[in-house]
């Protein structure tokens, strides 16, 4: 059974004078920027409930609205047993302990062993998506760390709103290409790439707001164990702008230039902090979670490294 979804979307401060297709691209369940242009071009989509076309400039505060593909009714999935460390759940809301290399929802060519799989029989809901009922917020796939998920729709509404209002602290350990500085704070717009449109980049206009404050915490060699505090949340927002700053994530395939990763075999980030006030109960809540075993082996090797070329 499929069920054909509704977007709406109100167009913040940093997405005014931009084209609707650039700011509908960028909107959950939309994949692309080309699926964007079809959803335009086929009449599903409307700026204030007129039809425009893709290079129509938006406006702060215009009401966009599309009529999303069809996809699989919630009853399409189903539950797996896949062991996601829960650390912290109430009748309201999970915050889990995400392992490297699990995607967190699916998609093209991820239709089993994503988080949401491995949370289903837990009761997760909320949201827009049935096949992302309760995520908030993702991690990429070979980044691990802790996430926040729902349990029912009040419970998404609030969280989703505390994300945007940056209510939500989300700090990450990373080990980058050094030198690196004692603080650095990259405030630079993100959207997509231009040229490799898998990619997201630093981009001149047309991008969204997006804050990052680092803090080194120790020099290993040539590399820089870092935290990251996220103040906003762009996809991949960590790793683009330490690529933008000419220090790109230790290991990583995509933001790394080619650097060797020394066996690690993925990026070396890790979301180790997580705190809020809950949504429900007004409790304040913060966790942590320690690196991964190869994560602490990748650390340990470089400090090796450092030693034996000092």
């Amino acid at each position: 059974m499929t069920d054909r979804r509704r977007l709406r979307l109100q167009v913040a401060p940093d997405q005014a004078g931009r084209r609707l297709d650039a700011v509908l691209a960028e909107a959950d369940g939309v994949e692309s920027r080309a699926e964007a242009q079809r959803l335009i071009e086929g009449g599903a989509v409307t700026v204030n409930g007129t039809a425009r076309p893709k290079r129509h400039v938006l406006a702060r505060g215009d009401l966009v609205e599309a009529v999303l593909p069809a996809r699989r009714m919630p009853g399409a999935l189903r539950a797996e047993d896949l062991g996601v460390p829960v650390v912290f759940g109430d009748d309201h809301l999970l915050v889990v302990d995400k392992p490297a290399g699990m995607v967190t929802h699916p998609s093209r060519g991820h239709a089993t062993g994503t988080l949401v799989h491995g949370l289903l029989a837990g009761g997760i809901a909320g949201g827009d998506d049935p096949e992302r009922p309760g995520i908030v917020h993702r991690l990429d796939r070979d980044t691990s760390g802790l996430m926040l998920v729902a349990r029912d729709e009040r419970t998404h509404r609030r969280l989703a709103r505390m994300m945007r209002e940056r209510e939500v602290e989300r700090r990450y350990l990373a080990l980058v290409h050094g030198p690196f500085p004692p603080a650095l704070t990259v405030d630079r717009p993100i959207g997509r790439d231009p040229r490799r449109r898998t990619r997201q980049a630093v981009v001149p206009s047309g991008g969204r707001e997006a804050i990052t404050h680092f803090r080194r915490l120790e020099e290993v060699g040539d590399l820089a164990l870092v935290e990251a505090r996220l103040e906003t949340g762009r996809t991949h927002q960590v790793r683009v702008h330490l690529e933008s700053a000419g220090h790109p994530v230790f290991g990583d395939p995509v933001y790394g230039r080619g650097r060797p990763d020394h066996g690690l075999g993925r990026q070396f980030l890790h979301a180790y902090r997580l705190g809020l006030v809950h949504p429900v109960t007004g409790d304040a809540l913060r966790f942590e979670s320690p690196l991964p075993a190869d994560l602490e082996g990748a650390v340990a090797a470089a400090r090796a490294r450092a030693a034996g070329s000092g």
